[in-house]
């Protein structure tokens, strides 16, 4: 067979990106477009700002892909999109577009997981540097803004299998750190500067134990058999945590200043946070990275061990952040269990993995029909 190009098309959340990736395993062309200056007057995304930005973006931003790939319409030979999980109205910008153009161009439409997309980002850089002899049981941490998820995954025939076994029960890691940003004023997202403020402060300074979760989860979709060893996760508990910190260490008026400094700063910058952030404010910030860091590390090797895992995956937005890196990296190590990440730009929300994830599909000619709807709660496995 010869080579088979995909257009992937994302905009689940707050970035438009559409890319061009070779047989699933070079990547072509990789353009996003983010919205981090539109949502960082309020601390967040909020979604009806986002449905607009993409509806702006979305035909510059695929045309740009095309052409950066040297590809056109008709030299495309399917069009691969993100059906779910995400914001509602994101997820149908993108999808609407998608069906239009598979349409008009004749070619097949692919539907994907948002969460299937970034397993198969850290797979992607791994075949591109030549590694494609993983070895398995393989288990990935999905971990980002909306999502903390565990998936132990198989390769088979007909494409890729996966199963859940272990989720957060109410906030996701990425989540805790952006709403930690936003009491603390640090900007957003938060997770970089948290990332890079953290460096500069004491992470033994306050204790945050995390409690162990024993209860059955509520949702009774994600009740699963009482004899499966799961792993699951819970940050809000932290989140608040910090805020009762806050409020007894009396730090609201250091965060009144640094609010009157920071508005004061064109597009701020980590540096300026870091100006602005007095010794207690730079130990919070440690310590709560640590807390969350250690906990993510330390229930996913559990896990890994449990199930005689031969290869980790950890990917994510939040896989971006240094200390989650070489934390994992170093405890991996010990445990004997490889690990593996992917890069920074494909970290975070991006369509190159959409268009990887979509090849197994289109060899298995798994197309979508012309009544393709978004699902804004689409699960994995």
């Amino acid at each position: 067979m010869g080579d088979t190009y995909i257009l992937g098309i994302e905009t689940s959340c707050d970035e438009t990106a559409a890319a061009v990736v070779r047989s699933g395993e070079e990547l072509i062309s990789n353009v996003v477009y983010s919205q981090i200056a539109t949502h960082h007057p309020y601390g967040g995304v909020v979604p009806e700002l986002a449905s607009r930005e993409h509806l702006r973006a979305i035909v510059p931003v695929v045309r740009k892909a095309l052409e950066d790939a040297g590809k056109t319409y008709d030299t495309i030979d399917a069009i691969a999109v993100t059906q779910g999980p995400g914001l509602a109205g994101a997820l149908l910008v993108g999808l609407s577009y998608a069906k239009a153009l598979a349409f008009a161009a004749d070619r097949p439409l692919i539907a994907v997981n948002h969460l299937e997309g970034h397993i198969h980002a850290v797979l992607l850089e791994e075949r591109e540097s030549g590694n494609t002899d993983l070895q398995f049981p393989l288990l990935a941490l999905v971990v980002s803004g909306g999502h903390t998820h565990l998936y132990l995954a198989e390769r088979r025939e007909s494409g890729w299998t996966y199963r859940n076994i272990g989720h957060t029960r109410d906030d996701a890691a990425g989540e805790a750190f952006d709403k930690v940003a936003k009491l603390l004023e640090l900007g957003y997202p938060g997770g970089p500067v948290i990332d890079f403020l953290a460096q500069h402060g004491n992470p033994n300074a306050v204790k945050f134990p995390f409690a162990q979760i024993k209860h059955r989860d509520r949702n009774p979709e994600n009740r699963h058999s009482p004899d499966e060893r799961r792993t699951d996760f819970s940050y809000s508990g932290i989140k608040t945590a910090v805020l009762r910190y806050v409020e007894v260490q009396n730090m609201a008026e250091s965060i009144q200043r640094r609010r009157e400094v920071i508005t004061s700063v064109p597009n701020p910058k980590p540096e300026d946070y870091l100006a602005a952030c007095d010794r207690p404010t730079l130990d919070l910030v440690a310590s709560f990275q640590r807390a969350v860091v250690d906990d993510l590390v330390s229930k996913t090797l559990t896990a890994a061990i449990d199930y005689g895992v031969a290869t980790l995956l950890v990917t994510g937005g939040v896989a971006a952040n240094s200390e989650l890196r070489s934390t994992f990296a170093a405890r991996a190590a010990e445990e004997g269990i490889p690990v593996l990440f992917p890069s920074r730009k494909l970290s975070t929300d991006n369509a190159a993995m959409i268009a990887a994830a979509a090849y197994p599909r289109f060899l298995a000619r798994e197309f979508a029909n012309a009544d393709l709807s978004s699902d804004p709660a689409l699960k994995l496995g």
